[in-house]
């Protein structure tokens, strides 16, 4: 796939320009979007991104294309998942549900200068190591078991604030006010210079942001090596993230066996990228493919998996919800 620079920085610019308008907005008026607003904003995001899709599959052809929408699929799907992290972070911190949006956003900004940062890096070691897919697809193996042991913990009623030794540095180090003070970060009384409980949040879902970028790049690398294709599906996989949250908050616990399904996801391209390696030295000839996974494969396996996984945890959860009103009812006779 042969991107221009000028694709580049149009791509660039134009991200820059929507976050830009996005912060202005938010500057001014932070605020708790309705559904309405949230509606909106996320069937634009999706709209452009299936947009994309078709710009890239015009442009370069049905391969990148479904590189591209694989790659999204799988992204957005990880930032579901993180929104499980980030909901019990702005309940821990007693974020008020109004500047919740403010901290989501520039959360999304840091992730997406992370995630930056490593396309760029995992690009550079992809073009000169052929064997860092064996890396990549163990540490996605590893990853897919911890999601399942995380599940279990979970489902045992285990729902902790992540440890981030830079909160505990900061908390020890840096006086702090007991209240938010708006969006600041920090504020100055009887001239001392107190941070804000906002830079604990900001610094926790940043930080959280961080190592969920060491799972998802491997991830998008083992769907398509197109750094191009990697950063668009991050971006476009970010975007609306915030308004997501507000959204669909009660429908994230209903997603009861998502981290599953991403495990299955994830263990699946871990072996891909494995696979991917042995062909590479010509170890998998004897293999279906010769190795190679085809990407259309791997896309009807994405969506399968969260299709199954979407429709099993609503059928659960509904399940749970009745047993918990037959039991009240039993309760009150």
């Amino acid at each position: 796939m042969n991107v221009h620079l000028y694709a580049w920085i149009i791509t660039v610019v134009v991200m820059v320009a929507i976050l830009a308008v996005d912060v202005f907005v938010i500057g001014r008026r932070p605020h708790e979007p309705s559904m309405k607003e949230a509606g909106i904003f996320i069937g634009v995001f999706v709209g452009l991104a299936l947009l994309f899709g078709l710009g890239v599959w015009w442009v370069s052809g049905p391969t990148y294309a479904a590189q591209f929408y694989a790659g999204w699929l799988t992204e957005y799907s990880l930032s579901i998942d993180n929104l499980f992290i980030f909901v019990i972070i702005m309940t821990k911190l007693k974020v008020p549900r109004e500047l919740q949006q403010y901290a989501l956003l520039v959360g999304i900004i840091l992730a997406l200068i992370f995630r930056g940062i490593f396309i760029a890096l995992g690009a550079a070691a992809i073009n000169q190591f052929a064997w860092v897919f064996f890396i990549f697809g163990a540490f996605l193996v590893y990853t897919a078991g911890k999601l399942v042991v995380d599940y279990r913990k979970h489902d045992d009623g285990g729902e902790e604030l992540p440890e981030n030794p830079m909160m505990r540095m900061v908390k020890k180090r840096f006086p702090a006010t007991d209240d938010f003070r708006g969006t600041r970060l920090t504020v100055r009384e009887d001239g001392k210079r107190l941070i804000t409980p906002m830079l604990f949040v900001i610094i926790a879902l940043g930080s959280t942001d961080l190592l969920f970028a060491l799972d998802s790049i491997p991830a998008i690398y083992g769907l398509t090596q197109e750094p191009y294709l990697v950063f668009t599906a991050n971006v476009f996989a970010l975007m609306g993230l915030r308004q997501l949250y507000f959204l669909i908050g009660g429908l994230l616990k209903r997603l009861v066996y998502l981290s599953l399904g991403l495990a299955v996801i994830l263990a699946f391209i871990g072996v891909k990228l494995v696979l991917h390696a042995l062909h590479h030295y010509h170890l998998a000839d004897w293999a279906p493919f010769a190795g190679e996974i085809p990407i259309w494969l791997s896309l009807t396996f994405i969506i399968v998996t969260l299709t199954i996984t979407t429709v099993a945890s609503l059928i659960k959860s509904k399940y749970d919800e009745d047993r918990a009103a037959e039991g009240s009812s039993s309760a009150v006779r």
